[in-house]
């Protein structure tokens, strides 16, 4: 009987481990999920070029897009936080099927890579606090730290 208790505690931890491993999976393939259709727009758009920031309200600006394949140019929408404010020329490519544009160079791809950064952070609490693997989640925490930190230093500087 105290062999039959001890495997059914074993088979418990083991389960726990188990569904700790998987909520820290999927926290990661989620933020991977969020990230990918602004990262791979940033990364290798089809539509690039130019927008100079016009104005800005709320949370977004709008602009004027242009770019070498196009003679006449077009308004467009980007986030207020990746803009830099009024006057500002960035270098974007248009998110296709949309009059958003993204922001392309190091500071947009981490920027759009931003939902992984806090994913990552997520998945290091688990790590650490339900599967004990302490290396490892400072790893992957400094990982997402430095993703989202990156992502600041490059907008705001």
């Amino acid at each position: 009987m105290r062999r039959l208790g001890e495997s059914a505690f074993g088979m418990l931890l083991l389960v726990r481990a188990g569904l700790l491993a998987l909520v820290a999976l999927v926290l990661v393939v989620a933020g991977v999920w969020t990230s990918w259709d602004t990262a791979s727009t940033a990364m290798a758009g089809d539509e690039r070029g130019t927008v100079t920031v016009r104005s800005c309200e709320d949370d977004e600006c709008t602009g004027t897009f242009r770019n070498e394949k196009r003679s006449r140019s077009e308004q467009v929408t980007v986030s207020e936080f990746v803009s830099g404010g009024e006057g500002q020329t960035l270098e974007v490519a248009v998110q296709p099927g949309t009059d958003h544009v993204i922001r392309t160079g190091p500071a947009g791809v981490l920027y759009a890579w931003v939902p992984l950064g806090g994913a990552l952070l997520l998945a290091s609490l688990v790590l650490a606090g339900g599967l004990r693997m302490r290396r490892t989640a400072v790893a992957t925490g400094a990982c997402g730290a430095l993703i989202m930190g990156g992502a600041w230093a490059l907008l705001t500087f």
